[in-house]
């Protein structure tokens, strides 16, 4: 008799790869939407969780970014300190991790004294090299409220394409990087005045100084999607321009520099920062205040950046600027931004325009793992998506459960009914179960090459495919007609069965944490599917399978929606 338990595992490698996940800082002055989790939350998450499985040793980071005028903006709305709107809407960023099952090793605030300390130290490191420099500008100036107006208190035409709405810093339409003083017709968002210029002492980036460097390194980034190639080298070949790093607020890092009390860092500057002083604060509080090095300072390590399009230019220029000034620090292996995720109307969803699908409110309604499972088919990868409610539900009805949940499922509740919950041994396979366990085993390989590479959506379809073979499998073989006249014929099927599912729960783990791990227990093994790796592993002969549970509930209901409130 062959026990299945003596056949070779497929073991992740013995080396492991370094691997430092950086996300994307939300503003904390909102509750998050589709979007922002979709285009690149949960792409991290999945990643990360895919390079744990793998051996590989990760940290994971990112935090709510506390600075800037969004803060601002929603808090002189409300009539509140910016403090309040933080410590607000940062416990619900928390909320949504947690209902979703977004695992980092540290997920903080801009708002920490090692925060602080960490931005004031690469300011005066790029000052002391001679990369930052003081200059007037002109600055848009409220007349009526009689203060300087940052970029986001601003709103005018888009010079570039037109857009009615374009903010001070961005146009939303076109994604180009703006300066205030640059929009058409401009107005105040504070009193809807009418702004004048007037001039203003700030600090520079040199971002010509850096420009050939950079152009260098982005030249050499073969492995980049291509929208984003092309989008930074576009950039760098229109030429860069230094940019101004302070602004004249009052909420913000301090500029460490006598004199400058009434001016901050800006936000752009200080927040990707952030990814920095984060893992510093991650090895602090592992007790091992030197642990970020070699995520930092070791040319093995591969860093990915998780953002959305509209961020690109941060994270492909203006960070790798400031690594290259600062010196000796790594700069970022891939930048996989995600395009958008719209609403069916096509219109974008947007935290600044109040619109989009709320994230708590979904969680109020569906089950983590569906709402994981269904971002994850319609991440953005290669062009703008779209989330639509009734999708959501078809997905999860005919897809996770029709196709993966009913797999697992039904061969369990057989294995109960016929063999009394006990795994039973197997002779000589048959060549169609050779064939679906070298399919399972291979799976490995090729999925694991897909979530290596960022394309997520083609892992969950090959991951997909290995569930429909393993269902054509079991219709074509038939156990509930065999175990009546061929128990040995049966015992093989459900056997055979019974491994392909444990591969698919590996498989899908990265997507599907909250489900795999519950199938992990009713297959009768102990521990967590991480301590058990990315790993092709039989369930072994006589193991006690657990009484068979439904892994999805179908839904029901009709869309309910996701107001804003």
């Amino acid at each position: 008799m062959l026990d299945f338990g003596q056949i070779p595992l497929s073991r992740a490698p013995v080396l492991s790869d370094r691997i430092l996940v950086c996300v994307a800082w939300p503003y904390a002055n909102y509750l998050l939407h589709v979007g922002q989790v979709a285009g690149a939350v949960l792409p991290a998450d999945v990643f990360a969780r895919y390079q744990r499985l793998a051996g590989n040793e990760v940290v994971m980071v990112s935090g709510s970014d506390s600075h800037g005028t969004p803060i601002t903006v929603t808090a002189d709305r409300e009539g509140v300190e910016p403090r309040e709107i933080v410590d607000r809407y940062h416990a619900k960023i928390l909320e949504t991790w947690e209902r979703l099952g977004i695992v980092y090793d540290l997920y903080t605030t801009t708002l920490t004294d090692n925060h602080y300390a960490t931005t004031q130290e690469v300011f005066l490191r790029l000052l002391e090299k001679d990369l930052l420099y003081r200059k007037s500008q002109d600055q848009l100036y409220d007349p009526q409220a009689e203060r300087f107006l940052p970029d986001r208190y601003v709103e005018g035409t888009c010079p570039i394409c037109g857009y009615g709405e374009a903010r001070g810093d961005q146009c939303d339409n076109c994604g180009s990087q703006l300066d205030a003083i640059d929009l058409i017709n401009p107005k105040s968002r504070m009193t809807g005045a009418i702004p004048v210029i007037r001039q203003s002492e700030h600090y520079f980036l040199r971002l010509t100084e850096l420009e050939a460097g950079l152009k260098d390194w982005v030249g050499k980034q073969a492995h980049w999607r291509r929208n984003v190639l092309n989008f930074t080298l576009g950039s760098l070949n229109e030429g860069l321009v230094d940019r101004a790093i302070t602004r004249d607020i009052s909420w913000g890092v301090p500029v460490p520099v006598e004199g400058w009390d009434d001016k901050r860092i800006y936000v752009w500057f200080d927040a990707v920062i952030g990814y920095l002083s984060a893992t510093r604060e991650w090895a602090g509080r592992t007790g091992d205040p030197e642990a970020w090095r070699p995520f930092w300072e070791d040319p093995a390590t591969r860093s990915y950046y998780f953002i959305g399009k509209d961020n690109i230019v941060f994270h492909t220029i203006i960070w790798p600027a400031i690594l290259m000034g600062y010196g000796g620090l790594d700069l970022p292996y891939d930048v996989p931004a995600n395009q958008y995720v719209n609403m069916p109307t096509g219109e974008k969803q947007s935290k600044s325009r109040g619109t989009g699908t709320w994230m708590l409110d979904l969680l109020d309604v569906y089950e983590p793992d569906t709402i994981r499972f269904y971002l994850t088919t319609i991440f953005p990868e290669t062009s703008d998506s779209v989330f639509a409610e009734d999708d959501l539900i078809r997905t999860n009805n005919d897809v996770l459960i029709a196709t993966w949940g009913n797999l697992a499922n039904r061969v369990i509740s057989m294995v109960h009914r016929n063999f009394e919950g006990i795994v039973p041994a197997t002779g000589e396979l048959a060549p169609e179960s050779e064939a679906i366990m070298a399919e399972a085993r291979a799976a490995f390989t090729t999925v694991g090459a897909e979530y290596n590479a960022c394309h997520f959506r083609n892992a969950v379809n090959d991951s997909m495919a290995l569930a429909k073979a393993a269902n054509r499998y079991l219709d074509e073989r038939a156990p509930w007609k065999a175990v009546k006249v061929d128990r040995v014929h049966a015992a093989e099927t459900l056997a055979t069965a019974l491994t392909v599912i444990n591969a698919l729960k590996v498989l899908l783990h990265p997507v599907l944490p909250f489900t795999t791990r519950r199938l992990h227990e009713d297959l009768g093994f102990d521990g967590t599917v991480l301590g058990h790796g990315w790993a092709f592993e039989p369930v072994p002969a006589g193991t006690h399978l657990r009484e068979a549970r439904p892994l999805y509930t179908k839904i029901e209901v009709e869309p309910v929606g996701a107001p804003a409130r």
